[in-house]
């Protein structure tokens, strides 16, 4: 892992303990991340496709 990969990992934990239950964290840290990739739609269904494109049906549901 990189350095700014590290830094961004750190920032996400601190964002997702503030969350409550559990099951948030991982939706959480994939909008953050999908946020950052490339691409010009920002909406959840084509930065779910970026992230995971096996379980885009799963993640359209967050």
């Amino acid at each position: 892992m990189g350095q700014s990969e590290a830094r961004l990992d750190r920032y996400l934990e601190g964002l997702v303990s503030v969350l409550g239950h559990k099951d948030r964290h991982a939706p959480c840290r994939d909008y953050c991340v999908g946020l950052l990739l490339d691409g010009e739609r920002k909406s959840m269904q084509p930065m779910a496709a970026r992230l995971s494109p096996a379980s885009v049906g799963v993640a359209r549901q967050y």
